[in-house]
């Protein structure tokens, strides 16, 4: 009997669902994140905050713009689950770089490795759409997202103990980041292997039918010689680029747009903010907190990615101008950061800002998970990373960069908060337009059906219907009287 339970559990959605959650808890659970400049430019490592700021960090954004799309044409064609485990072992290499290498060219090696860490994020949040059936997308997708921001709340608040009682070394906590690691890659290996990927394993029959247009009938034929023929490879990417373009409804497209804006300016953020930290907080002999303010950041972002699941909102109604209302509070969060200069407003302004993120980006994942096929999701989901990822490549290469105008740190995030400004612009009023559209079609339809009611054919036509039915209702009460 018990055998038989894990059995079914095993097939069911619960399985995957439970293991990818495992890893994702696991693989983020990084105790010295949130300590990452004052151990790079500390003792062990004597960078200065100003190369890692226009030195090294600016490394990462453009090797993930340049690893970006191999990986995921390999995550599709691998299906998934060996780029999950690619990513652990991206994430030793990168701990160890970390823990044993020195100098800035040396860590600018270990950005481009995590880059790949970054890029892979893909595989986990595709995977378990091609495991589990579409009425559970909502669930997997809270889930997967909440156990992740939970495991970098484990972890931020593992650093923030360890640093501020002295139980630890940064190198000691880097040591114990691998070993957490090593539990993830582990996991990760007992993922059930998907049957299925968009295009090099795809699965004709039903779904496809009902999913695909009829000219790409025969994409699983071309697809299973892609790998030796270089036309035919040619070919699935050309029908790749025209499945691209049939993925974007009108809804489906402001979704996606927000999702690569807000996205690109999350990232610059969350990048350069323990940068702001150090400034802002070293002017005032302050201790370091990074820890415990990102520990509580995401143990919010995580309870409200995890509430996001049970919502019922219209969406299609009210998610535009929720997008426009809650970017325009990160806006705000981001200027209090910017010009208050004080180290507890920017701790604040931050899990607020974190937390707003998190939460939109949770509604859009399902919400663009459940208007595509299974297949089509991760295109989607690298496609709205790409855009997302040139944007903050440009605005690095401008704003960053020690080739481009290389600016301080507070100038930096006066152009973030004014960036979301122009998010919050835009979407207001797409929002606003889109609630008095719907308003003004709910009205016209009620208005119509009222005048159909009250036409004279109409009631003669209810008076038809009505009376036999009376008629009959008044011949079984005279039955069951006599």
């Amino acid at each position: 009997m018990q055998c038989y339970a894990l059995c079914r559990f095993r097939a069911g959605w619960g399985y995957p669902t439970a293991l990818l959650c495992t890893y994702g808890f696991f693989s983020s659970v990084k105790p010295l994140e949130p300590f990452l400049i004052p151990y790079l430019s500390g003792p062990d490592k004597n960078i200065t905050a100003e190369q890692v700021n226009n030195q090294i960090f600016p490394v990462w954004t453009y090797s993930y713009l340049v690893v970006l799309i191999p990986v995921f044409l390999l995550t599709d064609y691998l299906r998934y689950k060996p780029v999950v485990i690619f990513q652990g072992v991206n994430l030793l290499v990168t701990s160890g770089l970390l823990l044993w290498a020195q100098g800035v060219a040396a860590m600018q090696i270990m950005e481009v490795f995590y880059s790949v860490v970054t890029a892979c994020e893909v595989a986990y949040f595709s995977y378990i759409y091609s495991v589990v059936d579409l009425q559970h997308y909502q669930k997997v997708t809270a889930y997967c997202r909440s156990v992740q921001l939970l495991g970098y709340t484990v972890g931020s608040v593992l650093g923030q103990l360890m640093v501020s009682f002295s139980l630890m070394s940064y190198q000691g906590i880097l040591v114990l980041n691998l070993v957490l690691i090593s539990i993830a890659l582990v996991t990760s290996c007992f993922l059930p292997m998907p049957q299925k990927s968009m295009f090099f394993h795809r699965k004709q029959g039903v779904d496809d039918a009902a999913t695909s247009p009829p000219v790409q009938t025969n994409i699983a034929a071309c697809n299973n010689t892609a790998s030796r023929d270089t036309g035919q490879c040619f070919g699935v990417l050309l029908r790749l680029w025209r499945e691209f373009l049939q993925c974007y409804s009108k809804q489906l497209l402001y979704w996606s747009l927000w999702w690569a804006l807000a996205t690109c300016g999350y990232n610059q953020t969350v990048n350069y903010v323990q940068v702001l930290w150090d400034h802002v907080g070293g002017s005032q002999n302050f201790a370091i907190y990074n820890g415990g303010v990102e520990a509580v950041s995401n143990l919010f972002s995580a309870a409200m990615a995890y509430a996001v699941g049970f919502t019922k909102v219209n969406w299609a109604t009210w998610g535009e101008l929720a997008l426009g209302s809650f970017s325009g509070l990160g806006a705000a969060s981001l200027f209090l950061m910017t010009f208050i200069g004080n180290i507890w407003v920017c701790y604040v302004a931050y899990v607020i800002f974190k937390c707003l993120y998190m939460l939109l980006i949770t509604i859009a994942m399902f919400q663009i998970a459940a208007d595509l096929s299974i297949e089509r999701y991760a295109l989607v989901f690298g496609g709205n990373n790409f855009v997302a990822l040139v944007l903050q490549t440009v605005i690095t290469a401008i704003v960053v960069d020690s080739r481009g105008l290389s600016l301080k740190i507070i100038p930096q995030f006066i152009v973030y908060g004014s960036y979301f400004t122009g998010i919050t612009i835009l979407f207001l009023l797409r929002g606003l337009y889109t609630v008095v559209s719907t308003r003004s079609r709910t009205n016209v339809s009620q208005t119509q059906r009222e005048d159909a009611l009250d036409h004279p054919s109409a009631r003669r036509y209810l008076v038809l219907l009505v009376f036999p039915l009376m008629s009959s209702a008044l011949s079984l009460l005279k039955l069951n009287t006599k």
